[in-house]
Protein backbone atom coordinates (compact mmCIF):
# COMPACT_ATOMS: atom_id res chain seq x y z
CA UNK A 1 0.00 0.00 0.00
CA UNK A 2 1.28 3.33 -1.11
CA UNK A 3 1.77 5.63 1.91
CA UNK A 4 1.14 9.72 0.64
CA UNK A 5 3.80 12.13 2.79
CA UNK A 6 2.87 15.63 3.09
CA UNK A 7 4.81 16.37 -0.13
CA UNK A 8 2.16 14.51 -1.72
CA UNK A 9 -0.46 17.08 0.12
CA UNK A 10 1.60 20.23 -1.06
CA UNK A 11 1.69 19.31 -4.23
CA UNK A 12 -2.30 18.07 -4.91
CA UNK A 13 -3.09 21.51 -3.28
CA UNK A 14 -0.57 23.53 -5.81
CA UNK A 15 -2.17 21.56 -8.86
CA UNK A 16 -5.97 22.30 -7.50
CA UNK A 17 -5.06 26.23 -6.87
CA UNK A 18 -3.44 26.49 -9.96
CA UNK A 19 -5.78 24.37 -12.53
CA UNK A 20 -8.47 26.88 -12.44
CA UNK A 21 -6.25 30.56 -13.11
CA UNK A 22 -4.72 28.16 -16.31
CA UNK A 23 -7.92 27.29 -17.39
CA UNK A 24 -9.16 31.03 -17.50
CA UNK A 25 -6.33 31.86 -18.79
CA UNK A 26 -6.07 29.67 -21.51
CA UNK A 27 -9.46 28.76 -22.20
CA UNK A 28 -11.20 32.18 -21.52
CA UNK A 29 -13.13 33.95 -24.06
CA UNK A 30 -10.23 35.84 -25.34
CA UNK A 31 -10.96 34.79 -29.20
CA UNK A 32 -14.36 36.41 -29.54
CA UNK A 33 -14.74 37.12 -33.12
CA UNK A 34 -16.39 40.17 -34.47
CA UNK A 35 -18.00 39.10 -37.82
CA UNK A 36 -19.01 35.77 -39.76
CA UNK A 37 -18.46 35.27 -43.22
CA UNK A 38 -21.07 33.46 -45.44
CA UNK A 39 -20.16 31.34 -48.11
CA UNK A 40 -22.18 29.47 -50.54
CA UNK A 41 -19.94 27.72 -52.61
CA UNK A 42 -16.88 29.97 -53.15
CA UNK A 43 -19.03 32.86 -53.13
CA UNK A 44 -19.58 35.34 -50.23
CA UNK A 45 -23.56 35.50 -49.54
CA UNK A 46 -23.26 38.14 -46.68
CA UNK A 47 -20.38 39.99 -44.03
CA UNK A 48 -22.21 39.54 -40.94
CA UNK A 49 -21.63 41.77 -37.14
CA UNK A 50 -22.03 39.03 -34.29
CA UNK A 51 -23.02 41.83 -31.90
CA UNK A 52 -26.54 42.09 -33.45
CA UNK A 53 -29.38 39.57 -33.14
CA UNK A 54 -30.71 38.80 -36.30
CA UNK A 55 -31.82 35.79 -38.64
CA UNK A 56 -30.91 35.36 -41.82
CA UNK A 57 -32.06 32.92 -44.95
CA UNK A 58 -29.75 31.73 -47.38
CA UNK A 59 -30.07 30.10 -50.33
CA UNK A 60 -28.00 27.12 -50.96
CA UNK A 61 -27.46 24.12 -54.06
CA UNK A 62 -30.60 22.24 -51.97
CA UNK A 63 -32.79 25.22 -50.69
CA UNK A 64 -33.13 27.57 -48.20
CA UNK A 65 -30.88 27.36 -44.47
CA UNK A 66 -32.31 29.90 -41.97
CA UNK A 67 -28.84 30.92 -39.68
CA UNK A 68 -29.33 33.09 -35.91
CA UNK A 69 -27.25 35.49 -34.95
CA UNK A 70 -27.22 36.01 -31.11
CA UNK A 71 -24.94 37.23 -28.30
CA UNK A 72 -22.19 37.20 -30.06
CA UNK A 73 -22.18 34.30 -31.54
CA UNK A 74 -24.05 32.40 -34.82
CA UNK A 75 -25.53 29.05 -35.86
CA UNK A 76 -27.48 27.01 -38.54
CA UNK A 77 -31.00 26.47 -37.34
CA UNK A 78 -32.45 25.48 -40.20
CA UNK A 79 -31.12 23.46 -43.59
CA UNK A 80 -32.42 21.99 -46.47
CA UNK A 81 -29.97 18.72 -46.35
CA UNK A 82 -31.07 15.35 -44.64
CA UNK A 83 -27.97 14.55 -42.16
CA UNK A 84 -29.00 18.32 -40.33
CA UNK A 85 -24.86 17.81 -38.95
CA UNK A 86 -24.61 21.51 -39.50
CA UNK A 87 -28.01 22.06 -37.12
CA UNK A 88 -26.16 19.83 -34.85
CA UNK A 89 -23.03 21.92 -34.34
CA UNK A 90 -24.34 24.26 -32.31
CA UNK A 91 -23.24 27.63 -31.70
CA UNK A 92 -19.63 29.20 -32.96
CA UNK A 93 -18.47 32.47 -32.13
CA UNK A 94 -14.55 32.41 -31.84
CA UNK A 95 -12.09 33.53 -34.53
CA UNK A 96 -11.19 30.89 -36.84
CA UNK A 97 -14.20 28.59 -36.26
CA UNK A 98 -16.06 27.05 -38.86
CA UNK A 99 -19.14 25.17 -39.52
CA UNK A 100 -20.67 23.94 -43.25
CA UNK A 101 -23.60 22.26 -44.18
CA UNK A 102 -21.78 20.22 -47.23
CA UNK A 103 -24.77 18.64 -48.90
CA UNK A 104 -25.98 22.43 -49.88
CA UNK A 105 -22.72 23.93 -49.61
CA UNK A 106 -23.35 26.84 -47.23
CA UNK A 107 -20.61 27.55 -44.97
CA UNK A 108 -19.98 29.99 -41.69
CA UNK A 109 -16.62 30.95 -41.16
CA UNK A 110 -16.11 33.74 -38.01
CA UNK A 111 -13.94 36.24 -38.16
CA UNK A 112 -12.02 38.31 -35.79
CA UNK A 113 -10.42 38.17 -32.83
CA UNK A 114 -7.53 35.79 -32.19
CA UNK A 115 -7.77 32.59 -34.01
CA UNK A 116 -7.09 29.49 -32.18
CA UNK A 117 -5.28 26.84 -34.32
CA UNK A 118 -3.09 27.96 -37.33
CA UNK A 119 -3.40 24.50 -38.65
CA UNK A 120 -5.50 21.26 -37.89
CA UNK A 121 -3.95 17.83 -39.47
CA UNK A 122 -6.32 14.90 -39.19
Amino acid sequence: MVKIERGDYLILLATALLLPWLYFTLWGDQRAGEYARVLVGAEQQALVSLHQPQTLEIVGELGVSVLEVLSGKIRFIESACQGKQCVHSGWIGEGGEVVSCLPNRVSIAVLGGEQRFDAINF
